[in-house]
């Protein structure tokens, strides 16, 4: 069996687990990422809800019961400052989002953080956005949740522009923008943008906009579905469906998850860590390299 497309070995990626309190602890922190560092982990990834809105009733499209899986009091610091503070205590892991809900950002001041990220890690970044599920977080910040949507699709357009022009321009419905100057530009010649959800509308925005798709709380026949989306999409507005990467997700200790991840083809499994002892989560990683480096 190859471990991805190509016989080149699947990447592996990790979530800290969130929901035991210790993604804001920076001893626990520290020597988390730096274990995933010096074991073969290809990146780490940090999540985001600026606000969790009491009593919200906007429904969890992941779970069966319609509840994320964290507590509403849980800690939740800002990734994007997580990712910076995680790349000067490593030195190869590539550092990510999964996923920043890209419609709370305007494009400029959002095109400045990820590029001095970029720069100062050495490239190591790349951007994983998604519309949010969480209708009343997005309305707590002033936006209309109806148009989350539009307001993606027009910011990755809006990304693309910063980093990419020396004055960039933009005219759009939600954002515009006279020429600036937005320095420092990314080191990398083009930031990554993965693009996460779980609906025909995320599968048709990764393939027109994406460098890679990443479906929550897909499998079987549906993620197959949404992957032939991504393609059309892709093919639609003429580019070559192969420079869209897949990413799947999975829990660190379930090798069928990383096997099943290889077998689908996909570039990269992002498994999440369910255990805050500092221990198991080594033994759990050095197993997982292990076990994806028989493939």
């Amino acid at each position: 069996m190859e471990a991805s497309a190509g016989g080149k070995a699947i990447a592996l990626g990790l979530l800290p687990p969130y929901r035991l309190g210790v993604a804001s602890d920076p001893a626990w922190m520290g020597v988390f990422a730096r274990h995933a560092d010096e074991s073969g982990f290809e990146s780490l990834l940090a999540v985001e809800h600026v606000v969790v809105p009491v009593g919200h009733s906007s429904r969890y499209p992941y779970s069966d019961t319609g509840r994320m899986p964290l507590p509403d009091d849980c800690d939740l610091p800002d990734p994007l400052d997580l990712l910076a503070w995680l790349a000067a205590r490593t030195e190869r892991i590539r550092l990510g989002t999964g996923i920043l809900v890209l419609p709370e950002h305007h494009p400029l001041a959002l095109a400045k953080r990820c590029a001095t990220i970029d720069r100062l890690s050495g490239g190591r970044f790349f951007l994983g956005v998604g519309v949010g599920w969480n209708r009343e977080e997005v309305a707590a910040l002033g936006i209309d949740p109806n148009e989350r949507g539009t307001r993606t699709d027009e910011a990755i357009d809006a990304l693309r522009v910063i980093w990419r022009d020396d004055t960039p321009e933009f005219a759009g419905q939600h954002f515009n923008f006279a020429p600036v100057h937005s320095h420092p530009k990314p080191a990398q010649a083009r930031i990554p943008i993965l693009v996460g959800g779980h609906a025909p509308a995320a599968a048709r925005r990764a393939g027109e906009r994406g460098d890679g798709f990443f479906p929550l709380g897909l499998a079987g026949d549906l993620l197959d579905e949404r992957w032939a989306q991504v393609q059309q999409a892709a093919i639609a507005v003429g580019r070559n469906p192969a420079s869209v990467s897949l990413t799947l997700g999975g829990v660190l200790g379930d090798d069928t998850a990383i096997a099943r991840a290889a077998e689908r083809g996909a570039e990269r499994v992002v498994l999440s860590l369910r255990t805050d002892d500092l221990n198991a989560a080594r033994h759990a990683m050095d197993a997982a390299v292990a076990y994806r480096d028989t493939l």
